[in-house]
């Protein structure tokens, strides 16, 4: 946590910082004058730093946002003051709700400016590295002439709601939430931090992804379970399939032993049928015979015993 007086000099510098003369918005750049690409930028520092923000875009699904009223972005450039429009930050994830996904609803974005956007990102996440743990953590002082850092900007300037911090080397995962203008230190349980207003929680899960073995932030649901990623889905999808392939095989070779049991049945019926109508037959037989020898001891004047 910031201690009181780093926050009373830095709240010191914004006010003092001095102001460009207003311009109407109508004059203001847009994002197509104001883009991300930047040879001067430099590259990604790691891989982490490149599957970590896909991993959070796949599992960012907000229950109470359409999917396209839902922004996710890394690395975009994050411009925010119309006074000095060359200024931006480049948080390494954040996500914004209640705004279009499209750009003027028919275009990917370049970048993303305040000035000409509804909404302001809902939480912005910094993965540390050693080079910018300090302005991340916002214990850097800078002179009145230099830009704000990420802590001012994401705290005082945009007030983001969520900033939260996380080390994956040193298993360290810290979050911040806006209180009455600044950001206050929450308490995180088990790596797992639940934000009641997008009905989801972010924490860490241990396990495969993009086959590497690690620790990662990650998105869970309600009932605190680990929203899947498209390659889950996809897994889980085939497991269902190969398990409804299984069921329709034991169904189907359940059926044919049904059959055969109605086959059996049927034959044992027809033989029974066969059997009783043979010993009709014989019993038809036998009383023609006793019929017969009746009336042959009648015509010897022999009355047969009935």
């Amino acid at each position: 946590m910031m201690s009181a007086s780093l926050l009373l000099k830095q709240t010191d510098v914004v006010q003092r910082l001095p102001k460009r003369p207003s311009q109407s918005k109508k004059d203001l750049p847009t994002m197509y004058d104001l883009p991300s690409e930047d040879p001067k930028e430099p590259g990604l520092p790691d891989e982490f730093h490149y599957y970590q923000p896909q991993l959070l875009r796949e599992t960012f699904c907000p229950p109470n946002y359409p999917s396209e009223k839902v922004l996710v972005a890394s690395d975009l450039n994050l411009y925010y003051d119309a006074d000095y429009t060359e200024r931006y930050k480049r948080p390494d994830w954040m996500a914004v709700v209640g705004v279009s996904r499209l750009y003027e609803e028919r275009e990917l974005r370049m970048s993303y400016v305040m000035w000409q956007e509804k909404e302001v990102p809902f939480i912005v996440i910094e993965l540390l590295s050693p080079s910018s743990q300090k302005e991340d953590l916002g214990k850097t002082l800078r002179d009145v002439e230099e830009p704000p850092t990420k802590w001012e900007v994401y705290e005082r300037i945009l007030g983001i709601p969520y900033y939260i911090v996380y080390s994956r080397k040193l298993d360290y995962f810290r979050a911040f939430q806006q209180v009455a203008g600044y950001y206050q230190e929450l308490n995180i349980l088990d790596k797992q931090l639940w934000m009641p207003e997008i009905s989801l929680g972010l924490g860490i899960w241990s396990g495969a992804y993009q086959d590497i073995e690690h620790d990662w932030l990650r998105w869970y649901n309600v009932k605190g379970k680990w929203i899947t990623t498209q390659e889950e889905r996809i897994e889980e999808g085939i497991q269902r399939a190969e398990k409804e392939k299984r069921r329709a095989v034991k169904e189907k070779h359940k059926a044919l032993q049904e059959k055969q049991r109605a086959d059996d049945e049927k034959q044992r019926a027809e033989q029974e049928k066969q059997h009783a109508l043979q010993e009709k037959q014989r019993a038809d037989q036998e009383k023609q015979r006793a019929e017969q020898l009746a009336a042959q001891l009648r015509a010897l004047g022999i009355e047969p015993n009935v």
